[in-house]
């Protein structure tokens, strides 16, 4: 008998598995089992490399659905991600994603489907290693402001601390609404609106205040 399973990474405080399953189960899955590697990045360590994640290759088996929200629960490392898909995919293993409702299935044996299926692997692992490179140099740049501006006026203290700050990113990369996220967290639509659109500037505001 196959089964579904949830792959939850949760990197922040303030990120749950039980969201990743409900955000499954509102778009029409049928979870079986939920696997959670808790507090890894997603950077710097390799799915082989997690715990729980470890744990997936002896659980899975031929005919198994693989559900993540978005690929970067896997990874945000464009040759890790390809790989670890290529490798369940191997196993005879389904992934499917929450958001976009994407499907990467071994079995297909159509060339065009096949090479579409790969560009599409090639892309969404790219988007995440992207994603990631973009928010670690706003980090920076918040840093290198905070320290220029070092004994001078630290302006308006922001509503959010880091742990939120990052979560608020994470979330903003999914299909979860601004109000949604600005309640989740106990932040106004306008805080979330500036982490947003001027993450760059939000970085630095944080960072002058750490």
């Amino acid at each position: 008998m196959t089964q579904t399973i949830l792959y939850a990474r949760v990197s922040t405080a303030e990120q749950t598995s039980t969201h990743q399953k409900d955000q499954a189960e509102k778009a029409g899955f049928q979870i079986d089992r939920v696997v959670t590697d808790q507090g890894v990045s997603g950077v710097s360590v390799a799915f082989a490399d997690r715990p729980e994640a470890k744990r997936l290759f002896d659980m899975l088996r031929p005919g198994d659905v693989l559900v993540v929200r978005w690929v970067d629960r896997l990874g945000r490392n464009y040759d890790d991600v390809t790989h670890t898909i290529r490798t369940l995919m191997a196993m005879g293993v389904i992934v499917r994603t929450v958001i976009n409702n994407f499907t990467f299935d071994g079995s297909t044996k159509d060339p065009v489907q096949k090479a579409v299926r790969d560009s599409l692997i090639a892309f969404m692992a790219a988007t995440s290693q992207a994603q990631a490179e973009a928010t670690k140099e706003a980090q920076k740049a918040g840093i290198t402001h905070a320290k220029a501006t070092d004994g001078k006026y630290l302006g308006r203290k922001p509503s959010y601390d880091r742990k939120v700050f990052d979560a608020v990113c994470d979330a903003l990369q999914g299909t979860t609404t601004v109000s949604e996220i600005a309640r989740t967290h106990g932040l106004s639509r306008q805080a979330v609106l500036r982490i947003k659109d001027q993450r760059e500037q939000a970085e630095a505001a944080l960072a002058k205040w750490e």
